[in-house]
């Protein structure tokens, strides 16, 4: 019996930690989903009016409704959809009937579209505001000349455009299409680029656990059969 005794004291011991571990994401899912929640809820809420000095740790998501006027200067931001590809989004220097320059995040055209001219209209935008966090190291350098952009970038953008340091991620938008080119697909703000991989880890370290006590069982199991031998 003083054989088994370390391999047992192992085999539960592992057992425990990795249980522990599947608990303790268990728990973390729950409360990413709640989080999740709040944010989706956010996201839908009735919009308000601009904030005069929005603030991005407490206004990220926050719906706002603007009026005003959409200019023809555009940031183009390549990025790509599941359903169509690549694609650019159009952010665009907003003028506010207040006399607010800001940033709008219109929505997506296809690449081939990127150099149709799209003529200034006035408009009224619904949308979220936000400060995309986009860039890591494996992030291309903005290609400015050439109006190739690989991250909404929100203060480089605002220094390009001469706006405030303000994106509004449009929803919802009611404006005359110029005749020129194509519309704007708005593209709305969502929680599908927010990882979730809580789901994963808790199947993984429980399923570590059942192994490690499968393992555990087997290994006693073949010192008892060599020690009756």
């Amino acid at each position: 019996m003083r054989r088994l005794i370390l391999p047992l004291f192992f085999g539960i011991l592992g057992t425990v930690v990795l249980v522990w571990l599947g608990t303790w994401q268990l728990q973390r899912l729950a409360w990413k989903e709640g989080v999740l929640a709040d944010i989706n809820a956010r996201i839908a809420a009735e919009p308000v009016a601009l904030p005069e000095r929005p603030n991005p740790e407490l206004d990220t998501y926050l719906p706002v409704v603007v009026s005003g006027h959409v200019t023809d200067q555009e940031i183009h931001v390549l990025a790509s959809t599941r359903d169509v590809g690549a694609i650019y989004r159009v952010v665009t220097a907003f003028e506010t009937e207040g006399g607010r320059r800001i940033l709008a995040d219109r929505g997506w055209i296809k690449t081939e579209n990127k150099d149709i001219t799209r003529a200034p209209h006035s408009a009224t935008l619904v949308g979220n505001l936000q400060w995309p966090q986009e860039r890591d190291g494996f992030t291309p350098e903005n290609d400015v000349s050439e109006n190739i952009w690989f991250a909404r970038d929100v203060g480089d953008m605002a220094a390009v455009l001469k706006t405030e340091p303000v994106l509004i991620v449009v929803r919802e938008a009611t404006y005359k299409v110029s005749e020129n080119g194509p519309s704007v697909t708005p593209l709305p703000v969502d929680t599908s680029g927010i990882p979730n991989d809580h789901l994963g880890y808790v199947v993984t370290w429980y399923g570590l656990a059942i192994v490690w006590v499968a393992m555990t069982l087997y290994y006693l199991r073949r010192m008892r059969k060599t020690k009756k031998a």
